[in-house]
Formats: C-alpha cells, structure tokens, sequence
C-alpha cells in the first residue's frame, strides 16, 4: 500500500451484494452508510477453510455491532452468485449459513486494489478489515496473512474505542479509564 490509509477519506466502492439469508442481491455503496460506522471486512474466497470462521463469528457478533452503530459488509472477489450459493448450501458440502450482514462482490477487482489488499498473482484478497466512521474516514485498519483469521473481539473493542472520543490506553475495555 503506497498512501497512508488512516485518517483519510476511505475510497469510495460501488458493489453487488447477497443479503444475508440470500434472499436479495442489490448494489450497495459507501454512501449506503453514511452516518454510521462501517466494519468493511475482506477475505479471500467462498467455500474456504478460515473464511467461515471468521465469518460466522462476525455474524453471531453482528447485534453488538449494530447496537453501538455499526454495520457490518463483507466482501471477497467471488460473485454475487458465489456468495448466494455459498450462504444457501448445506453445510456438509460447505455452506456458510444465513448471515446477519450482506456479502459484497468485488468482481472487477477495483475495491480490493483501492484498499490496498489485493493479490494479483490469485486474483483473491488478503484478510483485510477497515473500520470507517460516521463522516466516511478510515479510523482503522489491519491486514493479515491468509491463512490467519482476525478476532471479532478484538475488532469490537477497537471499535467501542474509536467511538469513546479519547486516548484509550493498551487493552482499553469501555468504562476504563481514558489517558
């Protein structure tokens, strides 16, 4: 990633996306978020060993994220038919189960460049996870390695950090004392 991310405006996106018990696909956008926190989470591909991990946690977490103001998108470079078909399908061949968050296809390649995670070689995205706030301005990100999955808890807790307006100190918690 050439730009410094954090602190600035987060690229604008424009994607197809499967609702989370696939009944629907529409277009979602940046702007769809607007006044409120956006965890824009990306992983590799459907039908995947960490993925689902990841995946499901974020899904069983969701309300919590939705009660601070938080909305959750994942999005991988699968299409939305992909993604329909991975949340569909049993879990015996794989399935990933209803979702309490939409799925996003980044088919083009475009969003996953703009964020800086893209694997050009595989034409997969590496595990990257961006909290974006209110305003649209990137307040967090980290990116991981494939084969590692990221804490949902820890992404909560950064999160509830960002929103509390102050210096939190290491492993801050909410109702801890600010700097």
């Amino acid at each position: 990633m050439a730009n410094r991310m954090v602190g600035n405006k987060a690229p604008d996106f424009k994607m197809l996306a499967v609702s989370g018990d696939a009944s629907e696909i529409k277009e979602v956008s940046l702007a769809d978020y607007k006044g409120k926190w956006l965890v824009l989470f990306f992983y590799p591909r459907d039908f995947t060993f960490v993925c689902p991990t990841e995946i499901r946690a974020m899904s069983e977490k969701c309300h919590e994220f939705q009660k601070i103001g938080a909305e959750i998108l994942g999005v991988s470079t699968d299409s939305e038919f992909s993604h329909k078909s991975w949340i569909t399908a049993d879990e015996e061949k794989g399935g990933i189960g209803y979702l309490q968050f939409p799925l996003a296809a980044d088919t083009t390649h475009e969003v996953s460049k703009d964020y800086g995670v893209f694997i050009e070689e595989t034409g997969a995205a590496l595990r990257g996870l961006f909290i974006i706030n209110p305003e649209g301005e990137l307040k967090y990100q980290v990116v991981h390695d494939l084969n590692v999955g990221r804490s949902v808890n820890e992404t909560l807790r950064v999160l509830q950090a960002l929103q509390a307006g102050g210096m939190c100190p290491m492993d801050w918690e909410p109702g801890d004392d600010m700097l």
